[in-house]
């Protein structure tokens, strides 16, 4: 798997906000095995290099993607991605553009409009997106090389609301890495998520608030490792009625 010319052997991306420590947020990390990390510029003192909590994302030794939460407009995006790229060193960006306060769905509009110019800037951006295929189309012509559709509202721990719609992404999208992006709450979400062809998926609070979140981060490795196996092996294909699994011709007869 890669991400604009960057291999990956892990395909769970791990968000770092509302854990109860720095060391569950360390110990979450490690359970996992992730080698992506997802931060907030806000969690960040504008010195950057000198606060504490960066120097912790260091010692992880995980690659870092910054990310444009709670941006609401095109112009406070960019800025922020570019802010980011001076205190992480990075042009990875995962962009977010919030169009609705309470179900924090993207703002398809806004997001395109800001990707286009981030791409320009030499950003390798992904975005948080819907599983509409227009907008997905929208985005790779704005210089996406990734798409992280949402599978349910951020930090609702929902699951996937619409299966249908990302296994038609994937199918109208054969080339281009799906991550699904906000919504699980569950290793079985997870699990469901790559066994409908997902290339990734990037969670946070399913770990950050669970009771144990280092057992709940080693589940979820487990299960995205599993879905992925599943989709490779090609399920067999639902039915609509019962097929014995033993066949009755050639059974005996008894009278």
């Amino acid at each position: 798997m890669e991400f604009y010319g960057t291999p990956l052997t892990s395909r769970l991306l791990l968000g770092t906000a509302q854990y109860p420590s720095p060391r569950v947020l360390c110990d979450a990390i490690a359970a996992c095995e992730t080698e992506v990390i997802t931060v907030s510029l806000r969690r960040e003192t504008a010195g950057g290099d000198g606060s504490e909590f960066w120097q912790l994302l260091r010692q992880t030794g995980t690659r870092i993607l910054p990310n444009t939460a709670g941006c609401h407009t095109v112009q406070e995006a960019v800025t922020t991605a570019q802010m980011a790229r001076e205190i992480f060193a990075t042009d990875w960006i995962k962009l977010e553009v919030i169009g609705h306060a309470d179900s924090l769905q993207p703002d398809i509009f806004g997001l395109v409009e800001a990707a286009r110019i981030l791409s320009q800037d030499g950003f390798k951006v992904f975005p948080y997106t819907t599983e509409d295929l227009v907008v997905g189309e929208r985005l790779l012509q704005a210089g996406c090389e990734v798409l992280m559709p949402w599978g349910a509202p951020i930090g609702s721990g929902q699951g996937l609301r619409n299966p249908d719609g990302l296994r038609a992404m994937r199918a109208h999208f054969p080339q281009v890495p799906l991550i699904v992006d906000a919504g699980i709450g569950r290793p079985s979400d997870a699990a469901q998520a790559m066994e409908l062809g997902m290339d990734a998926v990037l969670l946070n609070t399913a770990v950050a608030k669970a009771g144990d979140p280092i057992a709940m981060a080693r589940a979820m490795s487990g299960a995205i490792k599993a879905g992925r196996q599943g989709y490779q092996a090609q399920p067999m294909p639902r039915r609509d009625m019962a097929v014995p699994s033993t066949p009755v011709l050639g059974l005996a007869e008894l009278t």
